[in-house]
């Protein structure tokens, strides 16, 4: 689940982290009062959306200006007009596709002087199973685009839980920025802080970009994307009352109230699968035979008829859908069960584009009797390969 910059931020300040002070905005007649209940002179004006690179996005929008979602205002009177422009339109960046995604809120913050920008993140490290630190001389910009023309400019490394975290760590991570003197203080403070909340609240991600030095010697969190951990969010109700579901796609969200495992993709074939590894393969031998994937759907190993039925409305409800094929191997789910919770679907929502199913493992023959005698145009895949060439070719017409 991830939260916006004005939420992370109020998370880092509660454990201590040096934020800047603000204001979250959801009318544009507030923002003159948000903006006059801060010091000035300058205030930055943040469009809040779940995606990356808004200082260098653009509005669809002519109204809203040809500034990105991140705008520096002078006065109480001009944060007013940014936030005007801003609120209600719709941003893209490279992380939210050429669709963008609508601006709903915006976060007015006190300006700050910047002397020097730095990047430093928290992630789990999938090969270490461990939380690993990255930092970088070279914030304020994508760290893709550092590690792929600079690589040499960026510093990781991992924590070992049986040790822990010691202000080695914060040093470590205080040289490789290049800091001195009582920075080096501040930077150890700041770790010490931030590996806490990470831990506490079941972080997946912690992205601080950019952490910056200001003038005065004083280090800084300027920007801040936070992703929690999913499957660890009921011990965390504070962070889920933080959940903004318009951010979200509606399919998935839709599917999150089911317990299904559904992400959304590009392509024109929707999938229905049970079991992570046999989506992935099911994907994949579609892209083999030339079409692409409309979505990732696992309904998981003991999905009932009723889930099923979701399921397969979740897809229909895809206008990319062309075609869908239900690749099902029934091991602890029984292909009856699959069989029944298609045709149910189907009589409901109807059966608009070509459907190709492959059934095989328990009571297989039970589930294709109930599909031959539904009465509907439901294609008979033989084995992955043949329901995959199948669906692509009734696709492609």
């Amino acid at each position: 689940m991830n939260i916006h910059e004005y939420q992370a931020k109020a998370l880092l300040r509660s454990y201590g982290c040096p934020v800047s002070e603000g204001r979250i905005v959801l009318k544009a007649d507030e923002a003159k009062t948000a903006a006059g209940e801060m010091d000035g002179p300058l205030w930055v004006v943040k469009a809040q959306i779940h995606a990356g690179g808004r200082g260098k996005g653009h509005f669809i929008e002519p109204e809203a200006g040809e500034k990105g979602g991140v705008r520096l205002a002078k006065s109480v009177e001009e944060a007013e007009t940014l936030a005007k422009q801003m609120l209600g339109r719709t941003l893209v960046t490279h992380q939210t596709g050429p669709a963008g995604k609508q601006v709903n809120r915006v976060y007015i913050e006190d300006g700050s002087d910047i002397a020097h920008e730095f990047y430093l993140a928290l992630l789990v490290d999938r090969q270490t199973s461990r939380i690993s630190f990255v930092a970088s001389t070279e914030g304020g910009m994508d760290i893709e685009e550092v590690a792929a023309n600079t690589p040499d400019k960026i510093v990781s490394f991992s924590v070992d839980p049986a040790s822990g975290l010691s202000d080695f760590h914060g040093r470590r991570v205080a040289f490789a920025l290049g800091l001195e003197g009582a920075q080096v203080k501040q930077c150890v403070a700041l770790v010490k802080m931030l590996y806490k909340a990470f831990v506490e609240k079941d972080m997946e991600m912690l992205e601080i970009n950019p952490l910056i030095l200001t003038p005065q010697g004083t280090i800084k969190v300027l920007d801040a994307k936070v992703s929690f951990d999913g499957n660890a969010l009921y011990r965390h109700p504070d962070i889920m009352a933080l959940r903004d579901e318009t951010e979200e796609d509606p399919k998935e969200l839709a599917a999150s109230k089911f317990d299904l495992n559904y992400i959304a993709l590009d392509g024109e074939i929707g999938c229905m699968v049970n079991g992570a590894g046999l989506a992935m393969a099911t994907m994949d031998i579609i892209k083999l035979y030339g079409a692409e994937p409309a979505n990732f759907l696992d309904v998981g190993g003991g999905a009932t008829k009723e889930k099923v039925t979701e399921a397969f409305k979740i897809i229909t409800s895809d206008p990319n859908v062309k075609g869908i094929l239900v690749n099902i191997f029934g091991g602890i789910m029984r292909c009856d069960i699959i069989a029944e919770g298609v045709i149910s679907a189907v009589k409901e929502v109807g059966l608009q584009v070509p459907l190709v199913v492959r059934l095989e493992g328990t009571n297989v023959e039970l589930g294709k009797d109930i599909i031959r005698n539904s009465g509907l145009n439901v294609i008979a895949g033989d084995n992955l390969s043949d329901a995959a060439e199948k669906i692509v070719k009734a696709v492609k017409g």
